[in-house]
C-alpha cells in the first residue's frame, strides 16, 4: 500500500495550491481519507475530511471557506485545493487513510488511528 502525495510548494500568501493524494494497492472508497498537517515540534492536526463516498466533509476552522477536500475513487486519488493561503498554513501536509473509522464525525479522526499514510509534501506561504 502506498500513498503519494504531491503539489506542494512555495507561494505567496493568497495564493493557491491543489494537493494530490494518489493511493495504490488498496480500494480508495473502502477508506475514510482525511489530510493532516503538521509544523515542526508540534503534532499533527486534522485539516481536512472525507467521506468514503464523498458525501461528508470535515473542515478544520482555521481552513473552513479556503480548503476543499474531494476524492474520486475510481482514481484512486484524494485532493485538496487551498485557496487564499495564508502565511500560517505552512506546514507539512499529509495524507491519510482509515479504513476502520465508523464515526457520524469525521473531525473526530484521530492521527493515531490511520492505517497508511502518505510521505507529506511540504507547503510554504510567504507573506
Amino acid at each position: 500500500v502506498q500513498l503519494q502525495a504531491s503539489g506542494g510548494g512555495v507561494v505567496q500568501a493568497g495564493d493557491s495550491l491543489r494537493l494530490s493524494c494518489a493511493a495504490s494497492g488498496l480500494t480508495g472508497s473502502s477508506y475514510v481519507m482525511a489530510w493532516f498537517r503538521q509544523f515542526p515540534g508540534r503534532e499533527r492536526e486534522i485539516v481536512a475530511a472525507i467521506s468514503r463516498n464523498g458525501n461528508t466533509k470535515h473542515y478544520a476552522d482555521s481552513v473552513k471557506g479556503r480548503f476543499t477536500i474531494s476524492r474520486d475513487n475510481p482514481e484512486n486519488t484524494v485532493y485538496l485545493q487551498m485557496n487564499s493561503l495564508k502565511p500560517e498554513d505552512t506546514a507539512t501536509y499529509l495524507c491519510a487513510a482509515d479504513r476502520r473509522y465508523n464515526g457520524d464525525y469525521l473531525g473526530s479522526l484521530n492521527s493515531r488511528d490511520q492505517d497508511y499514510w502518505g510521505q507529506g509534501t511540504l507547503v510554504t506561504v510567504s507573506s
